[in-house]
């Protein structure tokens, strides 16, 4: 309850004291006495009136010198002859209906029905907050406006996104000149369809939009439209539409359109989800309802295209679509330099080095290892970040905390170095396979019990048959390693057989770089950006064909365990080398690694 309606509730209270002392201090006082004193003021003649109630007797005594005496009350007792006897003293009665008095009917009626209608009218406060307006207003949409002059993001806040920039630009200048466009008769596109993983920066690229044209934001997610009611989400696309029309010129941005804009009839057996199929229905004739060169811009944002309506994505609606990718190497280092402002650095950090070691992060996972970096800084009690805590910020990040209080016993650390350096010395070796960037047998995690981190040189977008064979080899070195140097194999390559049995398979399946099989692709291509049980692979070849592929698959396993045990034992001496100082340091780095072997 807010301060408002604390204020509301005590003048009600405060006004209902007051008709209550009112009432009581307006009605004339009555003296209670006993019926004993009232026969007996009775006998002696002091009693000039009474009204004979059903429970009680309400009179008047006799005054002196024609002064009206003191009205009393009493409790009446059944008595026959009581009628008689006032007849008999001269005193004058009647007979009364009782009533409620006003206090009995404040505390019995109205009090109970005040604090009703003030709980009432409470929750539909509430009620018509959660609904943005009140509550009759359901269909009104929860929409967030951000003012043009809210919007403190530009294209200069966002790194390693140039391609989507160049594509988002002409959006800007549209927006800021529109009669550019309507004079030569160009069309703008309705919508823009911003694509790409998690945490790749496709809301802050529409909100740089927005800052950069210096025009309003309308932020809305994609479950917003959809509610239990049937009607509400098209009724809050109307209203939403309307809105911006009235605001124009503006954009308008939905987060996680896959939530609203799922394909038609993909919903079950039933048919679909009926108040989403209508939500999205209106989203489609609203787009082709409004007029662009009113200078309404719609923008979405989405992980999951290949899930989306057809009707979303043809021209007129979603014209134009802009992929928001995991950012490359000078991208990387771009965004930790923005994020890298805000912290103070010591002189030796390269973010070079750290975007070098975080191939694969996204623009939130950066920001998270700066982050995280800062906080170490804080908790060592130094004044700045150095580059150690920038190794250890993106450790955490990728494999989790340290457990150094878990207990191991020898006999497992030997067993877990081994492994560990099987790994790092087979991708040295062998001239395609990613080099050793650190080696580590401290714990992290929920289950790893060391760590091998491989470095990428460069950024690579195409990759040979060599080198996803040398890369299989690097990730059985540690099984091996285990059959050379222990006698017998465990149960931690659980996940290196996992990797190498799906790059080999891959390999067999979708690169045809099977001889036996030849150029054939036996998997249907994957448009998801993110892997989803809707796209399992499926089975489109017999059965013979599948054992074959088994097969081939079996035998680039096999054959890459047999370089691995090639390599191992032929730098037998540098391992056993390698794994002593591992365990009596737990962490060598790649450059002390290449030195010992």
């Amino acid at each position: 309850m807010n301060n408002r309606s604390r204020v509301t509730l005590i003048y009600i209270i405060l006004g209902l004291v007051f008709l209550w002392w009112l009432q009581s201090t307006l009605s004339e006082q009555q003296r209670q006495i006993s019926y004993t004193t009232f026969k007996e003021y009775l006998d002696q003649g002091k009693i000039q009136e009474v009204h004979v109630g059903e429970t009680k007797i309400v009179g008047r005594l006799k005054g002196d010198h024609g002064v009206q005496g003191e009205r009393f009350e009493t409790i009446r007792i059944e008595e026959p002859d009581l009628v008689q006897r006032l007849e008999e003293r001269g005193v004058q009665s009647t007979g009364v209906i009782e009533r409620e008095g006003f206090g009995s009917i404040l505390l019995a009626w109205i009090l109970p029905v005040g604090l009703m209608i003030l709980i009432w009218g409470f929750i539909m406060k509430r009620m018509g907050k959660m609904a943005q307006g009140g509550v009759m207003s359901f269909g009104k949409n929860r929409v967030k406006i951000v003012g043009e002059k809210d919007v403190q993001v530009s294209f200069d806040d966002v790194a390693g996104l140039d391609e989507a920039k160049v594509e988002l630009q002409e959006i800007v200048h549209f927006l800021k000149e529109p009669e550019q466009y309507t004079r030569i008769g160009a069309r703008i596109p309705k919508g823009v369809l911003l694509v790409g993983p998690p945490g790749t920066g496709k809301t802050l690229m529409a909100r740089a939009v927005a800052g950069q044209a210096s025009v309003p934001f309308f932020l809305m997610s994609g479950s917003d439209f959809v509610e239990m009611f049937v009607g509400l989400g098209a009724s809050r696309v109307r209203d939403l539409f309307q809105q911006a029309q009235e605001k124009a010129p503006c954009i308008i941005f939905i987060d996680e359109l896959d939530a609203l804009g799922k394909a038609r009839g993909a919903g079950g057996m039933m048919g679909g989800h009926d108040e989403r199929e209508q939500t999205l229905n209106q989203l489609l004739v609203e787009m082709d309802g409004f007029d662009p060169n009113k200078g309404v811009v719609i923008m979405a944002a989405t992980n999951r295209p290949e899930v989306l309506d057809p009707a979303l994505l043809r021209p007129g609606r979603f014209d134009r679509q802009v992929l928001v990718d995991r950012p490359d190497l000078t991208g990387r280092e771009a965004i930790l330099r923005i994020h890298a402002d805000k912290v103070r650095l010591e002189a030796d950090v390269d973010l070079k080095t750290v975007a070098l070691r975080t191939p694969g992060f996204a623009g939130a996972d950066l920001a998270n290892a700066v982050n995280e970096a800062a906080l170490l800084a804080v908790r060592r009690k130094k004044g700045k970040v150095t580059m150690d805590e920038f190794e250890e910020a993106i450790d955490r990040v990728v494999a989790g905390l340290q457990k150094k209080g878990r207990l191991i016993s020898e006999k497992e650390r030997k067993i877990v170095a081994y492994h560990e350096v099987g790994h790092a010395v087979v991708g040295e070796v062998l001239p395609h396979a990613e080099k050793t960037h650190k080696i580590s047998i401290v714990p992290r995690g929920m289950a790893a019990l060391g760590m091998t981190w491989q470095r990428p040189t460069e950024d690579r977008y195409l990759l040979t048959k060599s080198e996803l064979r040398d890369r299989i080899a690097a990730l059985l070195g540690g099984r091996a390693a285990e059959k050379i140097f222990i006698g017998d194999i465990t149960t931690g390559a659980q996940n290196d057989l996992s990797r190498a049995t799906d790059i080999a398979r891959a390999m067999v399946r979708q690169y045809g770089m099977s001889d036996e099989l030849g150029p054939v692709a036996y998997d249907p291509e994957n448009k998801a950006i993110l892997p989803t049980s809707d796209f399992m692979p499926s089975c489109e070849h017999g059965s013979m064909v599948s054992d074959k592929i088994d097969a081939e698959v079996k035998m680039v396993l096999e054959e890459a365990m047999v370089r691995a045990n090639k390599v191992l034992t032929e730098y037998r001496d540098q391992v056993e080398v390698v794994t002593a100082k591992l365990l009596e340091r737990e962490q060598i780095d790649g450059d002390e690694l290449r030195a010992l072997l």
